[in-house]
């Protein structure tokens, strides 16, 4: 999203073949002191508990009930690199030169105090409010729990998500390391566990995170925030957990069923004392609960293959028969057990609850030949809303599983059939609600790169709309104008973009992957849909989102606050899998943005948006207004829209909900 403000009367001008805002687009030139920000509670932080903090099960697609959540109070130190340290001597990006660098740390013998976890220290629910600074490395440590492992079970300790770099300690003994801001990921702490003679241990967790001064993923997060660039986090901001489980193990499960009744099976098997042998089966069980006892189907077994030195995958199809589809009206999800058994003798090992859903997606031309949306075959008009997924007092983590579910059912009250999530991956449970509630997501890959060309991602694009199919993204020159020239980062952006894609294909509620968004860290796009495509052939790629088109994908993708609506056809020659499709829909992926000012429910006196209305009432029929015009496209060929923004965030005042949540703007009796 561009930043910008405007207020009093509008003064258009003639730029290129379009009416452009001059007043809007001068708006979003202007600056000032970023002030501290105002603390806005939520409604959820009076009940937070410090004993019991977001304690649902952090996983509901692969589910057992043998973990406990390490949510809560951990100590806390934030110590400073040393001058000649080996941390300082690498690129900012070099994942494995830093995480090498970080098995050599030891654990501090001082602490500066507590820290509430999952909350990272940037945010007012942490306790700490400070800022981690790139110079300086965030530890954590508290006791567990070592549960008694029978047999050859074992123990694995779970960290929703950790930015950017961690190493993990076991009674000061290095248990593992991880890179990446965005991903789930487990250590397996089962050695330690059996040599330590007492029935706990120390866990501790060393974070390095250099923000916008390295080139890695980061999404919106700026050691210097202001306007649409938001407060850095750093270190842990989702969900701890340990879990035992057996000697072999289902780690990933992912199901993904079509309109047709055709259900996918991907599950990859964690199997270190190599126990799988070729006789082992996955065993799925579905049902309908709906039909609840008397469903009677009868349980699916896919073989399993062992391909690497303690892996092992499952991998198949199954059919159902007139399958109850899932929809945003009807989101109908059936329950899955999924049963690991190493022989037709032996027994059941493991066994892990899930979901799954029926549904297919698509790109394809309507009766008149115009490219729609289709779901379960049927077109279906996008009316979706931006999500930043800040809280303000949580900043990226929800104060509580409630607050999740409130963005959802609000937006759903609003009208709005889509959420786009943006520059985020989000927690297990957020994809949850969504498949549970019928919300339809597009989600967005993690931006990183350089430092951005206001030139190149703001200004030359407002101006200059010509200029958005004419930039080609795959020239070493054009690399470094889109801040994508280090090679630390494209590489993390290739690993993670495909991990994202394998973590999330099981969500109903996912019908568009989008790849690259107004330039930031953009590179080779066609090379990304195509990589994306053969992951997942089953859903639509957005593969540029805003401008700089490169003719691929299934949409053609704008932004368009500073001009008047309207659809473009002109799409090019395509190129890649589109090519042999012949057609792209037309989406409007971000505009509106107008803002509005709630007394006492704003982080910042600094309005960021693209409007000023003297009254709410004023705004709410600007909204509507907007809103209006976008939908009365679509007999032109407007596949769908993407309304800027769920909420206010920070300096932002642009949301239907204000930042702390209290309000939503579009109620009438404001």
């Amino acid at each position: 999203m561009m930043k910008g403000r405007r207020s009093g009367r509008f003064f258009p001008r003639k730029v290129g073949d379009m009416m452009l805002d001059i007043k809007r687009v001068l708006g979003s030139a202007k600056s000032h002191v970023r002030e501290e920000l105002s603390a806005l509670a939520t409604p959820w932080r009076e009940s937070i508990d410090p004993d019991h903090v977001l304690s649902e099960h952090p996983r509901p697609q692969l589910m057992r009930d043998n973990y406990t959540m390490l949510n809560g109070l951990w100590d806390y130190a934030i110590v400073p690199l040393e001058q000649d340290g080996p941390l300082r001597k690498t690129a900012a990006c070099e994942s494995d030169e830093i995480l090498a660098a970080m098995r050599q740390r030891s654990v501090p013998r001082d602490f500066d105090g507590q820290i509430l976890v999952p909350f990272s220290p940037e945010a007012p629910l942490s306790g700490v409010g400070r800022t981690l600074a790139p110079d300086e490395l965030l530890w954590y440590r508290r006791r567990i729990e070592l549960p008694a492992l029978e047999g050859d079970r074992r123990l694995l300790v779970h960290f929703g998500a950790v930015d950017w770099a961690c190493a993990v300690f076991v009674d000061g003994a290095l248990a593992g390391t991880h890179s990446g801001g965005y991903l789930p990921f487990d250590i397996d702490i089962t050695p330690f566990a059996n040599i330590c003679v007492a029935s706990e241990a120390e866990l501790a967790v060393c974070a390095y995170d250099p923000t916008d001064a390295g080139t890695q993923l980061r999404g919106k997060q700026r050691l210097k925030p202001g306007g649409i660039w938001y407060t850095p986090q750093s270190g842990i901001w989702r969900s701890v957990w340990t879990e035992v489980v057996p000697a072999a193990y289902v780690s990933s499960l992912t199901l993904d069923g079509d309109a047709q009744g055709h259900l996918s099976i991907a599950a990859e098997i964690a199997d270190p004392a190599g126990l799988v042998r070729g006789s082992a089966v996955l065993e799925l069980a579905v049902s309908d609960p709906s039909r609840g006892a008397a469903d009677g189907r009868p349980a699916e077994k896919i073989h399993v293959k062992r391909y690497a030195s303690g892996r092992a995958r499952a991998t198949g199809r199954i059919r159902l028969e007139q399958p109850h589809l899932w929809s945003p009206d009807d989101p109908h999800l059936y329950r899955v057990e999924a049963t690991l058994q190493l022989g037709a003798n032996a027994g059941s090992l493991d066994t892990v609850s899930s979901y799954c859903a029926f549904r297919s997606v698509g790109v394809a031309p309507d009766d008149s030949g115009v490219a729609r949306f289709f779901l379960n075959g049927s077109p279906l008009f996008l009316k979706g809303v931006l999500d930043q997924g800040y809280w303000s007092d949580g900043l990226m983590t929800a104060p509580a599983d409630e607050a999740l579910v409130h963005d959802i059912v609000e937006m759903k009250r609003a009208g709005f059939n889509m959420l786009r999530k943006h520059i985020k991956i989000e927690s297990a449970r957020w994809y949850w609600h969504c498949d549970r509630l019928g919300m339809l997501v597009w989600q967005d890959a993690v931006s990183g790169g350089g430092p951005y060309s206001l030139w190149h991602t703001s200004r030359k694009p407002t101006l200059l709309k010509a200029s958005w199919g004419a930039f080609r993204d795959d020239t070493p020159r054009h690399r470094r104008a889109l801040a994508a020239d280090d090679e630390g980062y494209s590489r993390e952006w290739i690993e993670t973009c495909a991990s994202m894609v394998h973590l999330l294909a099981g969500h109903p509620s996912i019908v568009t992957w989008v790849l690259f968004n107004e330039g930031w860290g953009q590179f080779d796009a066609l090379e990304a849909a195509e990589r994306v495509h053969r992951i997942d052939p089953s859903r639509p790629i957005d593969a540029v989102s805003g401008w700089y088109d490169q003719r691929c994908g299934d949409y053609l993708s704008h932004h368009n606050y500073f001009r008047p609506l309207t659809v473009d056809h002109r799409h090019g020659a395509l190129r890649g899998y589109a090519a042999g499709r012949g057609c792209r829909a037309f989406i409007i992926s971000e505009f509106g943005g107008l803002a509005q000012q709630t007394p006492d429910h704003m982080a910042s006196p600094h309005a960021y948006g693209y409007g000023s209305f003297p009254t709410a009432a004023q705004w709410r029929d600007a909204v509507r207004r907007t809103l209006a015009e976008a939908a009365a496209l679509e007999p032109k060929g407007l596949a769908g829209f993407v309304y800027t923004q769920l909420s206010d965030v920070e300096e932002e005042l642009n949301g239907i909900l204000t930042y702390d949540r209290r309000v939503n703007k579009l109620d009438d009796e404001l």
